[in-house]
């Protein structure tokens, strides 16, 4: 009797074993896809960091490449945790899990205000930074982010193309609108200013840029859920497999 009692208790925990091992596999993964969106958000749009006078933007990606390397690790721990059987070590990976876990509601409610500020921060300066440093002497990385700001959302100036009137550039060198504001870019484009030639109907870089880190927030809050959602199972399965490993022999 107690021969079957202790076979079914070992089966019960292989079975923990594999599940958590199979969460871990999971978690990694998703700490991979967090690392990558860091890495692509610092790479492909470090560009409108110079539009900005708040860091928020640099900052986050940061966070995120930060955050996917601490989950990778803590995967790596649960793994190791898992296959040897170390109850110290799935001790130390379970306090991981719930640091992770409550770092991420704290980053999400932070994400909120902070996305607030920055939004403001696009309203407050956005307008001023196009028409004060565009085309100005040491400022070629706002004019970069500028253009590349206006091809890619496929819109003119801040709030409207009619914003580049009062542009040093603009005024200096007797043009209506950049280049970048051509819906067919070209060397001069810029002196019509026709709607069938410029993004003149289209609304402003401002609306467009708000839509564009609003959808990153989605997406980021979708992956933070799931990730968390994959936390709590994987918690559970670490409470029950430490609850099985404390009575073994082995």
């Amino acid at each position: 009797m107690e021969a079957r009692a202790e076979k079914r208790h070992s089966c019960g925990t292989i079975c923990l074993k594999y599940l958590l091992f199979l969460f871990n596999i999971l978690f990694w993964l998703a700490g991979g896809a967090v690392l990558a969106v860091g890495v692509w958000t610092l790479v492909e749009k470090s560009d409108y960091i110079s539009l900005l006078n708040s860091s928020l933007y640099s900052a986050s990606a940061y966070i995120l490449i930060a955050a996917g390397v601490i989950v990778i690790v803590t995967g790596i721990i649960g793994c190791c945790a898992t296959l040897k059987e170390m109850k110290s070590l799935l001790l130390v990976y379970l306090i991981l899990l719930l640091c992770i876990f409550l770092l991420e509601i704290i980053a999400g409610v932070l994400a909120y205000i902070k996305y607030q500020e920055l939004d403001e921060d696009l309203r407050q300066n956005l307008q001023v930074t196009m028409q004060q440093k565009y085309q100005q002497p040491g400022e070629d990385s706002v004019t970069q982010a500028v253009d590349r700001l206006q091809e890619e959302f496929k819109c003119c100036g801040s709030h409207n193309s009619s914003d580049w009137m009062d542009s040093v550039w603009i005024q200096a060198n007797k043009r209506l609108v950049p280049d970048s504001c051509c819906k067919t870019p070209s060397e001069l484009c810029g002196l019509r200013d026709h709607p069938s030639n410029i993004y003149k109907v289209e609304g402003g870089c401002i609306m467009k840029l708000e839509e564009f880190i609003l959808s990153q927030l989605y997406i980021l809050g979708a992956v933070g859920i799931g990730i968390a959602f994959l936390q709590l199972v994987g918690m559970m399965f670490t409470c029950c497999l430490y609850g099985n490993l404390k009575e073994d022999l082995y």
